[in-house]
């Protein structure tokens, strides 16, 4: 399986891994010494639609709307395409409505599963704000993606959206030592998060 995990706003400047002195990511930074870590790449813009399109598509900045955004996007040569020619699954999962930005339009073009807000059970959500539901709960919903995959004898691609580390900043309480609402805190949930996701896989 494959699981392509995009953070909202996670600028390398609260990593220790890319040089931060007051690093906000010490489970990413440890991974990082682990593992494949490439230092050289860069936004292809500063929304999250842009960064969607640019590791979907493999495509530069583009002039205008972002791709997503615009018509005629669907069945496009992408990430999920490369997939499903070798045999997988492929299914777009986002913690808030994925409505926005038409991020559900343009990965249902594009052959993508939408599992987003409404694919969640209201008593499986432990704490969300106007954008989504926090990663920890989104992060459930990938691991029983994976599961189902499995059980039907499938090699899966995920394509993850998180939201956490989006205003308000809140987040679950007794996850991370830091003060709600403020961005240190969420990229510190960030981390937590996808350390108890990978403890859970």
């Amino acid at each position: 399986n494959v699981v392509v995990i995009t953070v909202e706003s996670l600028s390398a400047s609260f990593c220790g891994a890319f040089g931060a002195e007051d690093s906000l990511t010490p489970y990413l930074d440890a991974l990082a010494d682990e593992s494949f870590c490439f230092k050289n790449m860069y936004a292809t813009g500063t929304r999250t639609v842009r960064g969607l399109e640019a590791i979907t598509l493999a495509v530069p900045p583009t002039p205008g709307q972002s791709i997503l955004r615009r018509a005629n996007n669907e069945d496009m040569s992408s990430l999920g395409d490369a997939f499903r020619q070798n045999g997988y699954a492929r299914d777009f999962i986002y913690g808030g409505y994925g409505y926005f930005d038409n991020m559900n339009g343009f990965f249902e073009a594009n052959g993508y599963t939408i599992k987003d807000r409404t694919s969640i059970l209201s008593d499986e959500i432990i704490q969300e704000t106007v954008w989504g539901v926090a990663d920890e709960t989104l992060f459930t919903q990938v691991l029983r993606s994976l599961d189902e995959h499995a059980a039907a004898g499938e090699p899966a691609f995920e394509m993850v959206m998180t939201t956490s580390n989006h205003r308000p900043f809140t987040f679950p309480e007794g996850r991370v030592d830091s003060e709600q609402g403020t961005r240190e805190g969420a990229v510190l949930y960030t981390d937590w998060a996808i350390h108890d996701f990978l403890e859970r896989a």
